[in-house]
């Protein structure tokens, strides 16, 4: 088996870092080539670093990475994507911060996955650029549950296996998907969800996103089908996540 090499170039989007040492940091990178990878940028803290600029959190970079024993060494960064307008108000950085708290969440170290890559920096892409977060936020979150293995069943009852009917329906965190009223009321642990939310995902979890775009929520299904993800999403992960609370105080 050849030996993996020590030195490696690769496209990362910074999730996270952490103080480390007296002038060091330490990054979580989620990567094109390796997947989530954890780095020791030497130095970075000092007022004279040359990096420091190229791995602010949500930046996508060039990244020089000298693998050792325990994590990567950073060497050389170049920023490609610097995101700055996701920096410049709070409720931009609540969406970017909710998308990178969510793949963290996902995902485990050096679990190579270029698709969940892609995903994450079109989603930075779009909201960078002024896409409605509804939309971005959505189809990131459906996709996103798509390539960690846990597709809702959306056409058909998790339960008795007949095809939804276009009428207003149930959710199950635990089964994984729609639930039909006549299995409903029976259910544990299942949600209300209307039709009309339940068309919105479907069309997320099939169309390209130029079209999931084009959709315009009002703001009650956007409130329930908010609701609902967070349902799903906190059931799947069994714990609740932080950066949904921050933006809900933001916007109010």
């Amino acid at each position: 088996m050849a030996e993996k090499p020590r030195s490696l170039r690769v496209e990362g989007i910074i999730l996270k870092h952490r103080n480390w040492g007296e002038a060091d940091r330490m990054l979580a990178i989620y990567t094109r080539e390796l997947g989530k990878v954890q780095v020791v940028a030497k130095g970075v803290r000092k007022p004279r670093s040359r990096k420091a600029g190229h791995i602010e959190p949500f930046a996508c970079s060039s990244l020089q990475l000298a693998r050792g024993r325990s994590f990567y060494t950073l060497t050389q960064a170049e920023t490609v994507l610097p995101f700055l307008n996701l920096r410049e108000e709070l409720v931009s950085l609540g969406y970017a911060s909710y998308l990178i708290e969510l793949l963290d969440r996902f995902t485990y170290d050096e679990e190579e996955n270029p698709a969940i890559y892609r995903l994450l920096k079109n989603a930075l892409i779009y909201l960078e650029r002024g896409d409605a977060p509804p939309a971005a936020i959505h189809y990131y979150e459906i996709r996103l549950l798509d390539q960690v293995g846990f597709r809702p069943q959306l056409f058909r009852c998790v339960n008795c296996e007949r095809e939804i009917q276009p009428e207003n329906q149930f959710f199950s965190a635990p089964q994984g998907g729609a639930v039909c009223p006549r299995c409903g009321d029976t259910t544990p642990d299942v949600r209300h969800i209307s039709m009309q939310a339940l068309k919105y995902l479907r069309h997320f979890q099939r169309s390209s996103y130029e079209d999931a775009a084009r959709v315009n929520f009002g703001p009650a299904i956007e409130a329930e089908i908010e609701r609902l993800m967070g349902y799903y999403l906190i059931y799947l992960l069994e714990r609740g996540l932080n950066t949904p609370n921050f933006i809900r105080r933001v916007r109010e």
